[in-house]
C-alpha cells in the first residue's frame, strides 16, 4: 500500500460517524447522571404528602412517605453518586419508588376531585388553593421522575446507550449543531417537559415518540387541566 493509500485510509478513519468524537453523548456511552436532583423531587413530594390535608392522603399518613424513605434509602446505597449500574434489583426498586408515588398523587387528585364535586372540600379559599397547588407540584414531579425513570430505559441505560431510539425527542437531539456534544438530557429537562406539559396542556418543544409518552403525557395534561379548572372555579365561587 502507498503512502498516499495511507492517507486516505487515515482519513477515512477520523471521519467514521461511529467515533465518539462524532456521536453526541446522549448516544453514547456516558458516566451516568448524578442522582441529587432526581432524590430532590423525590423528597418534594414525600413532603407534599405530609403538608396536605388528612382527607388528600392514603392512611395511614405515614405510611407511603415511610416506604418511598425506604426505597430511596436503598437507591442510594445501590447507586450513590452516579446512575451507572445496571442491576435489575435497583432497577425493581426504582420502578416501585415511582409507581408508590404516583399511586399517591392518584389518590390526592381522585380525592381532591371528589371533594370539589360533592361539596364536602372547606369552603377556606385560602386552604383550598393551597390544596391545590400542592396537588399540582405533585402531579408535575411525579410526572418528571416518570419521564426520567422510563424514557430510553431509565437513566443507567441512557448512560450505557443501550436504546438508540428516543422515547422523547429534546431540540438538542433535533439540531446537534447548535447543541453542545457532551449535551444528554437529565433530570432537568424532564422536569422541564412536565412543567410545560402541565401548563400548556400539550407538547411544547419536546416532543414524545413512543406510545406509552404520549399516552403519559395525555394522561398528565388531563390531570393538570381537571386540578386547575375544578380548583380554581370553586375558590371564586367561595371567594364570590
Amino acid at each position: 500500500m502507498t503512502g498516499s493509500d495511507n492517507q486516505g485510509s487515515d482519513a477515512l478513519s477520523s471521519n467514521d460517524p461511529t467515533d465518539d468524537d462524532q456521536v453526541p453523548a446522549w448516544a453514547r456511552r456516558t458516566t451516568g447522571e448524578s442522582r441529587w436532583l432526581a432524590t430532590g423531587a423525590v423528597v418534594g413530594i414525600i413532603a407534599f404528602q405530609f403538608l396536605l390535608p388528612n382527607q388528600f392522603t392514603p392512611h395511614p399518613a405515614w405510611l407511603i412517605p415511610a416506604l418511598g424513605v425506604v426505597l430511596m434509602v436503598i437507591l442510594w446505597i445501590g447507586n450513590p453518586i452516579r446512575i451507572d449500574r445496571e442491576e435489575s434489583w435497583l432497577r425493581r426498586c426504582s420502578l416501585a419508588l415511582t409507581v408508590l408515588l404516583a399511586f399517591a398523587m392518584s389518590w390526592s387528585v381522585y380525592h381532591l376531585v371528589l371533594g370539589l364535586i360533592d361539596g364536602t372540600v372547606s369552603d377556606n379559599a385560602r386552604g383550598l388553593l393551597s390544596s391545590g397547588v400542592e396537588v399540582w407540584l405533585t402531579n408535575v414531579l411525579v410526572f418528571a421522575l416518570g419521564y426520567w425513570e422510563l424514557d430510553r430505559g431509565g437513566p443507567a441505560a441512557r448512560a450505557h446507550g443501550r436504546k438508540p431510539f428516543p422515547d422523547f425527542l429534546f431540540v438538542q437531539m433535533q439540531n446537534p449543531d447548535l447543541a453542545d456534544p457532551e449535551w444528554e438530557p437529565s433530570f432537568v429537562d424532564y422536569l422541564y417537559l412536565s412543567f410545560t406539559n402541565a401548563t400548556a396542556f400539550s407538547p411544547t418543544d419536546v416532543m414524545p415518540m413512543s406510545r406509552w409518552a404520549k399516552l403519559a403525557m395525555m394522561a398528565q395534561s388531563g390531570i393538570s387541566l381537571i386540578t386547575v379548572s375544578l380548583v380554581i372555579a370553586r375558590a371564586v365561587n367561595v371567594l364570590k
